[in-house]
């Protein structure tokens, strides 16, 4: 019986694991648990942008002008996990899958930042408020602060599917093959002519990033945090 039990508790321990591998995250994680680690060094050395623009300073990020801030390196699978605090008018984005960052916008998946509340942004499609799959696909509800409180995203990237979750909340469910259009959404929303690549043909092996100083309005980042998981194809 002992040695039953014994069995029984390893192979649920395997398959908790591996739930937990090929799981989205639907709320928000415990980033002090093992597997997860800080995206960007402590100096920025291992970001990849324009000299002078981006600068950290008692942990929060913060850019002078519209230059975006990137990885050194590809990512396939993640969940990434941060801190956001909009400005009045703030109009950002955290950029996934990105073959080229150079010509990210036609080439990547943005997960839109902005001041839903401001004169600019609370007018505009739903699809390029926040929490937006930008251009594609609008979030579900509204959960983004005002100007000047810290926001919370997890982002959840397997395979071509992404969750957004926002504030405590699952916001977004973007399923990347179903957008095989790079002039009609399949909600019948138009998109955007600069990006001009439908996002079922786009690669997950790239890049991350975060955009700058977006329309003279600035955005600040912290607490960055990254849990690469198995690719599943």
């Amino acid at each position: 019986m002992r040695k039953f039990l014994l069995c029984h508790l390893l192979f649920a321990a395997l398959a908790f694991h591996a739930v937990a591998q090929d799981t989205p995250y639907v709320h928000h994680p415990n980033t002090k648990a093992p597997g997860w680690t800080n995206l960007f060094k402590s100096d920025l050395s291992n970001s990849v942008s324009e000299k002078g623009v981006w600068s950290i300073s008692n942990g929060i990020i913060t850019a002078t002008k519209d230059e975006s801030l990137w990885t050194d390196k590809p990512y396939d699978n993640f969940v990434l996990d941060l801190e956001f605090k909009n400005a009045d008018g703030t109009n950002s984005g955290v950029i996934v899958h990105a073959t080229d960052r150079k010509e990210w916008i036609p080439h990547s998946v943005e997960i839109q930042i902005a001041d839903d509340y401001s004169e600019e942004w609370s007018k505009v499609v739903a699809n390029w408020q926040c929490a937006a799959i930008f251009g594609h696909q609008a979030a579900t509800k509204r959960t983004v602060k005002k100007p000047g409180q810290w926001n919370h995203y997890t982002i959840t990237c397997i395979d071509k599917k992404i969750w957004v979750v926002l504030n405590g909340e699952l916001v977004n469910t973007f399923d990347m093959a179903a957008f095989t259009s790079n002039k009609k959404n399949p909600d019948g929303t138009d998109v955007p002519a600069w990006l001009s690549n439908a996002p079922s043909t786009l690669g997950i092996h790239g890049y991350i990033g975060f955009q700058g100083k977006h329309y003279g309005k600035p955005i600040y980042f912290r607490n960055i945090k990254i849990k690469e998981l198995k690719k599943t194809t």
